[in-house]
């Protein structure tokens, strides 16, 4: 066989050359590769083009109420679609415009879960709510949860294994593939070992639908009050919530944790808070000594008593708080108490408002920023029902606040205002829309400074008992980081 010459550079350069075309002949010489800085101070940030959610059944109650708000915040350009609806394809919600929201009520225990896809002008920022309000029974309460974004790793701080208590982990699969969850139960020694002959501890939820696991069962002979539930998938994602019943105290949803962090913020403690646990968790191979503060109307205050908490790692650690409001509201602040020896944790707190038979239960997770824009969308316009508090945990920031229509009309209204670090300000009622009725959305944006921590508490009494729900506000990464794209013919020939 005849060999082939080998192909010279100047051979191949004047080949690619020609499949490039004349433009690339005669363009100017390419300048130097920019740096790498400079190629990330290039990139775009874009709206994002499709959003996922998913919402838990909301109940067990046969008199349970759930009134399901979907709102897109701000004015889009362009067309969008939105819908929440059954694994059968029964939609629930569907938004048709950016700025203004929708709502559902669903009544009983067959209300099922929910996933929800939107897509254009509608994915920025498109947040869903459920509110559930159960009148009377074991399960009594008022339920808020804002529906979520699918992942693969999730921390309860918070959760039960006690008589008396009923948690159950509600996991969600919106996609077509199965996923594969582990949950890890922690307390204050440390890993709970599951019971002897117990099934293998993957948990597998199907495509489009939802398995509720009871925590007790996971822990063998061990009936702790304060235990921190680790939920991981070794394949696909789901959405993660924990529904909470307490014997005589009432319900509500405890969402997962802000991220492992040296320092948190758990906003939105109501002023006549009876009583306030802390639960946190050191996940990494370092003990965490915190140093604890509540952030009140005047700046951060230590509970006497109660300026730390040490937290091995490995193991749940709590403090109860008592009523550290004293009149106020506040929002707790954690940090390392030595600022040179971080170590990351995650917490939540257990909040009880009236007393005796009329006590409430509910759960304020650590949570992220605000960021750019956060968004709750089921406020109500009655009375003292809304209260919404921010708090400037480092430094002093302006934010902007934004009521949407409501439901049924109204204008939307706006209100700036500036928080001094260190201090929490509760707004009661907060912006509300001027004429509106029905539930409406509250977005908050940080304008400068910051950053800035928010919660919004829903009350709605019954019968005395003065049953409410606290969300947090999270950044809705409504815009991501795209890098421009630079032609560069050159790397043909590189």
């Amino acid at each position: 066989m005849k060999q082939r010459a080998p192909l010279t550079l100047a051979a191949a350069t004047a080949a690619l050359a020609a499949c490039c075309g004349l433009a690339f002949l005669t363009a100017p010489a390419p300048s130097a590769a920019p740096a790498a800085d400079a190629r990330r101070a290039a990139a775009a940030r874009m709206p994002v083009e499709r959003s996922v959610l998913v919402c838990p059944a909301p109940s067990s109650s046969d008199i349970a109420e759930t009134t399901y708000t979907s709102l897109t915040p701000g004015k889009a350009a362009g067309k969008g679609t939105a819908r929440l609806a059954t694994k059968e394809g029964k939609a629930v919600l569907e938004p048709r415009q950016a700025g203004t929201p929708v709502a559902a009520t669903a009544s009983g225990a067959e209300a099922p879960a929910l996933t929800g896809v939107a897509e254009g002008a509608l994915a920025p920022g498109w947040t869903a709510q459920q509110t559930t309000k159960v009148a009377v029974g074991q399960s009594r309460g008022l339920l808020g949860l804002a529906c979520t974004a699918p992942g693969t790793d999730f921390w309860f701080p918070g959760v039960s294994t006690a008589k008396g208590r009923q948690d159950y982990i509600h996991l969600t699969n919106p996609d077509d593939t199965v996923a594969e969850v582990d949950i890890t139960l922690y307390g204050p020694d440390g890993l709970l070992k599951p019971k002897p002959g117990t099934a293998d501890p993957v948990i597998t939820v199907e495509p489009h639908s939802t398995t509720k696991v009871w925590l007790a069962p996971l822990a063998a002979d061990a009936q702790l009050p304060d235990v921190t539930a680790h939920v991981t998938t070794s394949s696909g994602r789901v959405g993660a919530s924990t529904q909470v019943s307490e014997d005589g105290v009432g319900s509500d949803w405890l969402p997962a944790s802000a991220g492992p962090a040296g320092s948190l913020v758990l906003p939105g403690i109501p002023a006549d808070a009876t009583s306030v646990r802390l639960v946190a968790f050191a996940p990494g191979e370092d003990d965490a000594a915190l140093s604890v503060k509540l952030s009140g109307p005047t700046g951060p205050l230590s509970p006497a008593g109660k300026e730390q908490l040490h937290v091995k790692a490995g193991m749940t650690a709590s403090l109860d708080l008592a009523d550290v409001t004293r009149g106020e509201p506040g929002s707790l602040l954690l940090a390392p108490a030595d600022p040179k020896k971080p170590v990351p944790v995650v917490a939540a707190l257990r909040v009880v408002r009236g007393t005796g038979a009329k006590q409430e239960v509910a759960f304020i997770p650590a949570s992220p920023p605000a960021g750019e824009r956060a968004t709750v969308a089921d406020n109500r316009t009655d009375d003292k029902a809304t209260t919404l508090t921010l708090t400037a945990a480092g430094a002093d920031a302006k934010v902007r606040i934004t009521a949407s229509p409501g439901t049924e009309g109204g204008q939307p209204s706006v209100q700036e205002l500036t928080l001094k670090a260190g201090t929490t300000r509760a707004l009661t009622p907060p912006p509300a829309p001027a004429g509106g009725k029905g539930p409406y959305g509250l977005t908050v944006e940080t304008l400068s400074g910051g950053p800035v921590h928010a919660a919004r508490t829903l009350t709605l009494p019954q019968d005395g008992i003065p049953m409410f729900t606290v969300q947090t506000f999270a950044d809705d990464r409504s815009r991501v980081s795209v890098p421009r794209a630079v032609e560069d013919p050159s790397i043909l020939v590189r």
